[in-house]
């Protein structure tokens, strides 16, 4: 039988490296498996459309897929990338911020407005403390290197406020001079923790709140999935279960480490009472694929692009990956 031969690009994580080094093969395919970190692969990946198979912004996608005209990859419910991000929010110590609600009204810059991190940090604020997006001044830029815009082009209400920094500027060196009140970002900006810099996170204690925020509403944020090139997909439909199956596997590999203590697979001394403490939070598969475990999650994400300005319209769960990844096979 003739192979598919593909190029798989995600960042290096443990749940993936069973694909990476060929222990779990993709069935049909002949893997060429790239590790980038996840600004290159979707810088690569779209609009280039470098790769068959890719890492991609879950946020975005939505953006790509109910506004139109749509997005060059297809969503595979297999959720690369999940963090609470409590932590994502960083404010200046000197503005009297020291609760969400303090940011009503306040300057916060964000790399983009559309990035997963940044949608779930404000609906977070948003259901949790009542903090509505139309509240904040947005600001949007690179996070440490001008000239920055968003992925795909949005569509906010008249007036709403979102504008650009200044050209030539970043959003860390920002905060730093107080011409920002706070930033929401994936990537820790670099004022943060600075000699002399008045930077802290608005939780800093930020596992404790993501816990609880678990605990109150059963959501664990998505911020990437794998992606099928489109005009892949629709050559090759067979593709998606074959990755879905993969990259389960894969996964369930890596999950088996965090309990391995003849020699310590994981590079921290108490891993093993960690992922039970998770366990005992969270379920015991803590970081679900597929859509039934996740469709809580996916539903809020579906609403906050649809309430946030960033779909025009709102988007259904079914309408995200292939029919043949809905369910799960039952023999």
């Amino acid at each position: 039988m003739t192979l598919l031969p593909v190029t798989i690009a995600t960042w290096d994580y443990d749940r993936v490296r069973a694909v990476m080094d060929g222990r779990v093969p993709v069935e049909g395919c002949e893997v060429n498996y790239l590790s980038l970190a996840p600004e290159e692969c979707f810088h690569r990946a779209i609009p280039h459309g470098e790769f068959e198979i890719a890492e991609i912004g879950l946020s975005p996608y939505l953006v790509a897929l109910a506004n139109g005209p749509g997005h060059p990859y297809v969503a595979l419910p297999i959720f690369l990338s999940r963090i609470f991000r409590h932590s994502a929010i960083y404010v200046r110590t000197d503005r009297g911020i020291t609760r969400p609600q303090d940011l009503r009204g306040k300057r916060v810059g964000v790399p983009e407005y559309q990035m997963s991190a940044v949608l779930w940090a404000r609906g977070m604020l948003q259901d949790q403390y009542g903090v509505q997006p139309a509240e904040i001044l947005w600001r949007q830029g690179g996070l440490e290197t001008p000239g920055r815009r968003e992925r795909f082009p949005i569509r906010l209400p008249e007036g709403f406020p979102l504008s650009l920094i200044p050209e030539g500027t970043a959003l860390s060196p920002l905060l730093a001079q107080g011409e920002l009140d706070a930033i929401i970002s994936a990537r820790a900006p670099s004022c943060y923790r600075a000699p002399g810099v008045a930077v802290a996170r608005l939780f800093e204690d930020y596992a404790a709140a993501e816990a609880e925020y678990f605990r109150k509403t059963g959501i664990f944020p998505i911020m990437h999935a794998l992606g099928v090139r489109r005009d892949v997909h629709e050559r090759h439909p067979w593709l998606a279960s074959s990755l879905s199956k993969a990259f389960a596997e894969a996964k369930r590999l890596a999950d088996a480490e965090f309990h391995e203590f003849t020699a310590l697979k994981v590079g921290l001394p108490w891993i093993g009472q960690e992922a039970r403490r998770t366990e005992e939070i969270m379920g015991k598969d803590f970081w679900p694929y597929g859509v039934a475990a996740n469709r809580r999650t996916l539903d809020a994400m579906l609403r906050y692009s649809y309430e946030h300005g960033l779909s025009q319209r709102l988007l259904r769960v079914e309408e995200l990956f292939p029919a043949s990844t809905l369910d799960t096979l039952k023999v």
